[in-house]
């Protein structure tokens, strides 16, 4: 199955986040805890971490973009066979866990 990983929130007094590094490469598969990307306020580091295993498909945003709360940042799986969509919009979203530091 495949899942949109999106900008994850609530973060207090913030709307946008900036795609600071991609740890994980398209193709490249991750275990539940692993640190996926880290993102950036204008005031802190998010750094963002699967809740389950899965691949790395297609990153939506690359390192330097900024994207809302919500919006899709990649689209992640379990299988790196299934056909990608030509839009993340309507996959569900990936659980994922964050720290603001």
């Amino acid at each position: 199955m495949l899942y949109q990983l999106a900008v994850p929130g609530p973060i207090d007094d913030v709307e946008e986040l900036r795609v600071l590094e991609w740890h994980v490469a398209p193709g490249q598969s991750f275990a539940a805890g692993d640190l996926v990307v880290e993102l950036e306020t204008h005031k802190a580091v998010v750094e963002v971490r699967a809740a389950r295993a899965g691949i790395l498909r297609s990153v939506l945003a690359p390192a330097g973009d900024w994207q809302r709360l919500g919006r899709p940042l990649a689209i992640v799986g379990d299988d790196s066979d299934e056909p990608l969509p030509a839009q993340a919009d309507d996959l569900a979203a990936m659980l994922v866990e964050f720290e603001v530091t």
